[in-house]
């Protein structure tokens, strides 16, 4: 399948959370990865999007020669060198710390988002990888491949997960030692809210190495299983109990409107929020379901995952206690069925009982009304966000004659801002034609974007054209579902090896 189109970037003019607590008297800081862009440092950047102060180095994360030898010193013109803990000096833990040392005497707000656990799987401690292989039970890796020994066994990635608690353990303890300016007698962490959580599930691996095992969860990162989409969540703060556990259903969406409510901000008028706002949630008991409510007040228990691209091309909806799958790909997989059903837990009024987190039981064929109910609810929801849907490729081995039916472009004219296009139709009816087009063709950073054409009787397609365009592809869905590119081109993944740009193989705009 092909995944469809989508922005490279987010909308420069998006009013992201920065910007709406800034009206509210927030200093705003970002340290580590952020990756909003085609590029992490292509536009947009944190300082576009309502960050008063930003950095992005990479630290000890940054990629090494060799994982196996060249670990950090205690030299001190080591730009990793060990600190008296012995752990390597982390640029994106000292900028977190350096943005709170600097602004911690006003109201603040510090998005860090740390390169641990990511790839390259790698530690620059040579104590800790040894540490790790020990406690494993493993040889030390003596050569730079791939980790292949199956399961929860990578001493990389445990080094990993230590140096994430020790980085992000210093910036709590800065906020558990440093007095608060505005609130004498009192200590930060007294008047901070702290979210810990992760963007996806733990990558499982990728061609040539294992990296870990989300046991019992199913798959990883790059799919709607559970194990992609089930995430830690700890948070704590004013007013919220400590040590209480919740199988509450939650979002990384709810964070908006309840980031917005704990600090008395006032919700953009003219945005629309799909999360639903927790503070009820935190504030007075964690473990009651019906305390998280809709923007219409209703008590929220459903939830939706779209992800038609990459190696997943699924959707997903969890309503209450059952999850439904459904799976773009399944037309030439005969191992692969389209719906698959699965409940996760029994509940009893606010208790839930675990059943099958694990979705290992496919229960479609045996509840084929729910499943169908669920199918509908997810194209209710899918349709009014306007999503998009993976297409079939034409070029496809494995797919027969359907192929050989799709329409072709025969050839585009350029008059004025007007692209003319005629096609033919082999066998199957045209039911969409889109062009896709670029400002920056060329680039370093190359964007592209889509504007809907008109297809016309007499095998005629027009659209208009930004003025400003330098390139332009026309895409064509026939009824089949097939999606036919013209002009022809290599597929990211292969761009991202020759270094190629997208433009090279577009119409260019006269």
């Amino acid at each position: 399948m092909i995944a469809p189109w989508y922005s490279g970037r987010m909308p420069e003019n998006e009013k992201t959370l920065a910007k709406v607590l800034k009206t509210n008297g927030y200093v705003t800081g970002h340290s580590g990865k952020w990756h909003m862009a085609i590029d992490h440092k292509a536009f947009p950047q944190p300082e576009d999007q309502g960050f008063d102060w930003t950095r992005s180095n990479r630290g000890a994360r940054s990629p090494m020669p060799s994982r196996v030898e060249g670990f950090a010193s205690n030299q001190r013109e080591d730009p990793y060198s060990l600190d008296e803990n012995g752990y390597p000096y982390h640029q994106t833990s000292e900028d977190a710390l350096t943005f709170l040392k600097e602004n911690h005497d006003k109201p603040f707000f510090l998005y860090y988002a740390t390169w641990l656990v990511h790839t390259p799987i790698h530690t620059r401690s040579e104590k800790l990888l040894e540490k790790y292989c020990k406690k494993l039970g493993v040889e030390r890796p003596s050569d730079n491949q791939g980790w292949t020994k199956k399961g929860h066994n990578n001493p990389f990635y445990f080094a990993m997960i230590e140096e994430l608690d020790y980085y992000i353990g210093k910036v709590f303890n800065y906020l558990h030692k440093t007095a608060d300016p505005r609130w004498p007698g009192h200590r930060l962490v007294e008047n901070t809210y702290i979210i810990f959580t992760s963007d996806n599930g733990g990558m499982e691996g990728h061609p040539g190495e294992v990296i870990t095992d989300n046991f019992p969860l199913d798959k990883g990162k790059i799919s709607l299983k559970e194990g992609g989409t089930r995430v830690p969540l700890i948070i704590t703060g004013p007013g919220i109990k400590k040590g209480i556990e919740s199988d509450v259903m939650v979002n990384g969406l709810d964070f908006y409107p309840t980031l917005l409510s704990l600090t008395g901000s006032e919700k953009p008028k003219d945005k629309n929020l799909d999360g639903s706002d927790l503070s009820y949630l935190l504030l007075q008991d964690p473990t009651n379901p019906k305390l998280v409510r809709d923007s219409g007040g209703k008590i929220r228990d459903t939830m939706i995952w779209h992800f038609p691209n990459s190696a997943a091309f699924e959707s997903t909806i969890r309503i209450g206690d059952y999850k439904m799958i459904r799976n773009y790909d399944h037309k030439h997989f005969s191992k692969k069925s389209q719906f698959e059903l699965y409940q996760l837990y029994e509940t009893n009024k606010t208790k839930q009982v675990r059943i099958d987190i694990e979705e290992s039981k496919n229960l479609a064929l045996k509840y084929p009304q729910r499943t169908q109910a669920m199918n509908q609810k997810l194209t209710e929801l899918l349709t009014e966000m306007n999503a998009s849907y993976p297409y079939y490729n034409p070029h496809c081995r494995i797919i027969g004659s359907e192929k050989k039916k799709v329409p072709s472009v025969i050839s585009t004219k350029q008059i004025g801002n007007q692209i003319k296009i005629k096609y033919k139709e082999n066998g199957t009816k045209l039911v969409q034609a889109d062009l896709i087009y670029s400002l920056n063709g060329n680039a370093r950073y190359e964007e592209w974007f889509r504007i809907q054409a008109k297809v016309r009787t007499g095998g005629i397609i027009t659209a208009e054209i930004p003025s400003d365009s330098t390139h332009f592809f026309v895409n064509l869905v026939d009824e089949n579902n097939f999606l036919v590119r013209f002009p022809e081109t290599p597929d990211y993944a292969s761009l991202s090896k020759t270094k190629d740009k997208f433009a090279k193989f577009a119409i260019p705009v006269e």
